[in-house]
């Protein structure tokens, strides 16, 4: 299974595509994103999600 964006989203499907394709529920990565983020001094982590967002691909059915 590829690295995708999810239908399962809040902002872009970064996040619960990043748990489909670790089997991990959607809501514990977002929780974990942004305690990591936060713990990183925020900007890491939102240029991450930026690039991200940019990269992944689609759903496959979207």
């Amino acid at each position: 299974m590829a690295l995708r964006k999810s239908k399962n989203k809040i902002v872009a499907g970064v996040c619960g595509g990043i748990a489909e394709w670790l089997g991990w529920d959607p809501t514990l990565v977002r929780i974990l994103y942004v305690l990591v983020s936060i713990l990183s001094v925020a900007f890491p982590g939102l240029l991450a999600y930026l690039v991200l967002w940019i990269v992944m691909p689609p759903p496959e059915d979207a």
